[in-house]
């Protein structure tokens, strides 16, 4: 019986030493309330499956150093990676180093054009240009002639195609400008556009930082535009309920940062399983009439 009871703590710890170890790096510089949600739900995905996580990420935003986050990680031997690709001719190369070690990779968020190009098993996000399509559907519908995109990270192509997609839409050319990261900036730069042309009838804020950014300079200059949005944060769901924002575009993160998670897992003990392609997370949309259902769940798991 003592045998038995021995034998049975070894191969629990032996179990516990070997237990899956995953890591997440996405392109977030610490300002963008978007990606705590995203780790969260990456640590809740590991704690109901019993694996080990980390989450990782550049301050700097630089994606030399987010380049060599990979890479290091890579070196460390996981399971498997979960990275964001905003910027493939800079996080390309390594994410195919990492995939020609035997690592499987799951991309999220960005980069789903060029997912399977760097060999990732699959993607986990919104197609950008269609729900920078539908956004400015919307937009359209409600009015908007004469808009302006405001875009937090220029080397982030997918919010490029957020901007592409909405004045697609609107039939017009693109109008697009950089904001920076920076809430104080963001603010400045936005107040500054909106003074410099009284025409702009539309905003596009691609960011849930901008968005609330976005809303106090239009508050400031006292213009008369219509602001809409992408993610969500307590702060846009507030500015919706307001009336401020007209609606957001709802990628659902939590999916983006729970899902690989699970993926990964699947794809490591049970013969390699996957979906049958990749999982489109949004896009959805929050407006006045489901903002106060989500409220509560904003920043959390939303």
């Amino acid at each position: 019986m003592r045998f038995v009871a021995v034998g049975a703590a070894f191969l629990m710890l032996s179990s516990a030493a070997h237990a899956e170890h995953y890591l997440m790096i996405t392109h977030t510089q610490g300002t963008d309330p978007f990606w705590p949600v995203v780790e969260k739900a990456g640590k809740d995905a590991a704690a109901a499956l019993g694996v080990d996580f980390e989450y990782k990420y550049a301050p700097s935003g630089d994606m030399a150093d987010m380049a060599k986050l990979i890479e290091a990680a890579a070196a460390s031997n996981p399971d498997g990676l979960i990275v964001s690709l905003p910027d493939y001719d800079a996080l390309g190369p390594s994410i195919k180093k990492a995939v020609e070690s035997g690592i499987p990779v799951v991309t999220i968020n960005s980069g789903l054009e060029h997912s399977k190009e760097v060999g990732a098993i699959m993607h986990i996000g919104q197609p950008e240009s269609v729900a920078g399509h539908s956004a400015g559907e919307r937009a359209k519908k409600d009015g908007v002639t004469h808009a302006l995109c405001l875009n937090q990270e220029a080397f982030n192509t997918a919010l490029a195609d957020r901007c592409s997609g909405y004045f697609d839409a609107l039939g017009e050319k693109l109008n697009m400008i950089d904001v920076s990261s920076d809430p104080a900036q963001i603010k400045t730069r936005t107040a500054a556009a909106l003074q410099a042309d009284p025409k702009l009838d539309g905003l596009l804020a691609v960011g849930s930082h901008v968005c609330e950014a976005a809303a106090a300079a239009v508050q400031d200059v006292g213009a008369k535009v219509h602001l809409d949005c992408f993610d969500l944060s307590p702060g846009v769901t507030n500015l919706i309920k307001e009336g401020k924002v007209d609606f957001t575009v709802d990628q659902q993160q939590y999916l983006q940062g729970y899902l690989p998670v699970v993926i990964l897992h699947l794809y490591n003990t049970n013969a390699h399983m996957l979906p049958f392609g990749n999982i489109p997370s949004g896009p959805g949309f929050v407006d006045k009439s489901n903002a106060e259902s989500v409220a509560k769940l904003a920043g959390v798991t939303r």
